[in-house]
C-alpha cells in the first residue's frame, strides 16, 4: 500500500475517533478501539490480525505501566485525604513575600501534581488560594491562572500520572529522562507562564463585574470552611513525594555509570513499579497514623475508581499504538512529509500540532497526548535528538487549548466563580500560554541539548 493511502487511512481513523466521542459521546478507551479497527483493517491486516494486534498492543502497555498508574493514583488520594497536600501547599505558599506568592501557588500546585491528579489538586489548593487572593489584595484570576499553570504542567509532564509514564514506553526510553527533563523544562515553564499572564492580566484583561458570577462570594465561604484534624508534617508530606522519584533517579544514574554492569540494587529499586510503589506505601503509613486503618481502606477504594478509567484509556492508546506500528505508517509519514533525521523542528511541531488537533476537538489532555505520541512513536527512531523531545511537544499540545469539551475547565470556573467568559479568560488562557512555554523551551532544548538528560 502507497504511502499517501496509508496516511489517508490515519486521518479518517482520526476522524471516526473524534467523531464517536463528540457525536454519541462514547468513551474515548472504545472510539481508540474501533478508529484501531478500521486503521488495521483498511490498511490490509485483515479483521483477525487487526483485533489479535488490538488486544496485543493493549497488554503490551499494561505490562509496562499499569501497575504504576494504579499505585499513583493510590498515592495522590492518600495525600489528599491525610491532609498531607494541603500541609506542602500551605507550608510553600507562606514561605515567600507577597510579591512571590503566585509563583510559589504555582509551585504547590506544581508538586502536588505530580500524584495527585489535577482536579483534585485544585480542590485542595482553592480555597488557600481565596485566601491569598485576599491578603495580596489582588483579583481571585491571579490566583486561579497560577493554580492552572503549576497544576496542569506538572501532570502533564512529570511521571507517575499517566501521560508522562506512558511516554517512556511508547517512545521506548528510560523514564528517568521523562523524570528529569520535565521537572527541568516544567519548572522554568512555569515560571515564564505565571509571569506572562500576570503581565496579559496587569493590563484590566479580566473585568470581575462582567466575568463573574452573583454567587461567587458563597462558594468562596463554602471553600473556606476546613475539616479540623491532625495533620503530618511537611517532611512526611513529601515523602511519598520524593521516594519515587529519588529512586527513579538512582536507578537512571547509576545506568548512565555502570551500563550493562549496574548493580542489580539500582536495578530493582530504579524500576518504575518498585519505584512508585514505595511511595505509595509510605503514603499508606502516613495514612494508618494520621486516618486509620478503616478510612485508608475506603480512600484506596475510592482511588481505583479512577484508575479504571485512565487504565482502560491508556491501554486502548497502546491498542492503536500497535496497529500503527504494524501498518508501517511510520516510514510512509516520513517519505511523505519529507522528513529525514535532520528535520526536528518540522517533527516537533508536527507532534504539537497532533496533540493540539485532539485537544480542541474532544477535551482530554490524556487521550490527546496518548494519540500523538503513539503517532509519533513511529518516527521517533529516524530523527537525530531523544524521543523525549517528541513526546514533550506532544504533551504541549495535549494542553493547548482547554475549553468547554474539557472537564477541567468546568471544575476550575465553578469553584472560582467565573461565568463562561471567565473561565476562557483564566483557565483557557493559562493552558495557552503554559502550552507555548512547554513547546518553545522543548525547541530550545533540542536544539542546543540533543541527547537530553538522563
Amino acid at each position: 500500500m502507497s504511502g499517501v493511502l496509508l496516511v489517508m487511512n490515519l486521518v479518517i481513523a482520526i476522524a471516526i475517533m473524534i467523531a464517536l466521542i463528540l457525536i454519541p459521546k462514547l468513551n474515548p478507551a472504545i472510539c481508540l478501539v474501533i478508529a484501531s479497527l478500521y486503521m488495521g483493517v483498511a490498511c490490509g491486516l485483515g479483521f483477525v490480525t487487526s483485533i489479535n494486534t488490538i488486544g496485543a498492543g493493549f497488554g503490551n502497555m499494561m505490562a509496562g505501566i499499569g501497575l504504576p498508574i494504579g499505585f499513583g493514583v493510590i498515592l495522590g488520594q492518600l495525600m489528599s485525604d491525610t491532609g498531607a497536600a494541603k500541609v506542602i501547599a500551605k507550608t510553600i505558599v507562606h514561605a515567600v513575600p507577597n510579591k512571590f506568592v503566585l509563583y510559589a501557588i504555582a509551585g504547590a500546585g506544581f508538586i502536588l501534581a505530580i500524584p495527585v491528579f489535577f482536579d483534585v489538586t485544585f480542590i485542595i489548593l482553592i480555597p488557600i488560594g481565596i485566601a491569598v487572593a485576599k491578603e495580596v489584595n489582588r483579583p481571585l484570576a491571579y490566583v486561579v491562572g497560577a493554580l492552572t499553570i503549576g497544576d496542569g504542567i506538572a501532570q502533564t509532564l512529570v511521571p507517575p500520572t499517566p501521560n508522562p509514564l506512558a511516554a517512556a514506553d511508547l517512545l521506548s526510553f528510560n523514564l528517568g529522562s521523562m523524570v528529569i527533563m520535565g521537572l527541568i523544562i516544567g519548572s522554568i515553564a512555569t515560571v515564564i507562564s505565571v509571569f506572562v499572564y500576570t503581565k496579559i492580566h496587569n493590563t484590566g484583561f479580566f473585568k470581575p463585574e462582567k466575568d463573574t458570577n452573583q454567587i461567587m462570594e458563597l462558594n468562596q465561604e463554602m471553600l473556606e470552611t476546613e475539616a479540623a484534624g491532625k495533620t503530618p508534617s511537611f517532611f512526611a508530606s513529601m515523602l511519598p513525594i520524593l521516594i519515587p522519584v529519588v529512586c527513579i533517579l538512582l536507578g537512571t544514574g547509576a545506568s548512565a555509570i555502570y551500563g550493562d554492569n549496574t548493580p542489580v540494587a539500582a536495578q530493582f529499586l530504579g524500576n518504575k513499579i518498585n519505584a512508585i510503589m514505595l511511595g505509595t506505601l509510605c503514603a499508606y503509613l502516613i495514612g494508618y497514623k494520621y486516618l486509620g486503618r478503616n478510612k485508608v481502606e475506603l480512600s484506596a477504594n475510592e482511588a481505583l475508581k479512577q484508575a479504571g478509567v485512565l487504565l482502560f484509556i491508556t491501554g486502548a492508546g497502546g491498542s492503536f499504538g500497535a496497529v500503527i506500528s504494524a501498518t508501517d505508517i511510520g516510514n510512509a509519514l516520513v517519505n511523505t512529509l519529507s522528513i529525514n533525521s535532520g528535520s526536528v523542528i518540522k517533527v516537533l511541531f508536527l507532534a504539537y500540532f497532533i496533540g493540539c488537533i485532539f485537544r480542541i476537538a474532544q477535551g482530554s489532555g490524556t487521550v490527546a497526548g496518548i494519540t500523538a505520541m503513539t503517532i509519533m512513536a513511529t518516527i521517533a527512531p529516524s530523527i537525530a535528538i531523544h524521543p523525549v523531545y517528541i513526546a514533550l511537544a506532544a504533551l504541549a499540545g495535549g494542553i493547548s487549548v482547554g475549553h468547554v469539551n474539557d472537564s477541567g475547565f468546568w471544575v476550575v470556573s465553578n469553584l472560582s466563580g467565573f461565568n463562561v467568559k471567565g473561565r476562557l479568560k483564566t483557565y483557557t488562557l493559562a493552558q495557552i500560554i503554559m502550552s507555548i512555554s512547554i513547546m518553545v523551551l522543548t525547541l530550545i532544548f533540542a536544539l542546543v541539548l540533543p541527547g537530553a538528560v538522563g
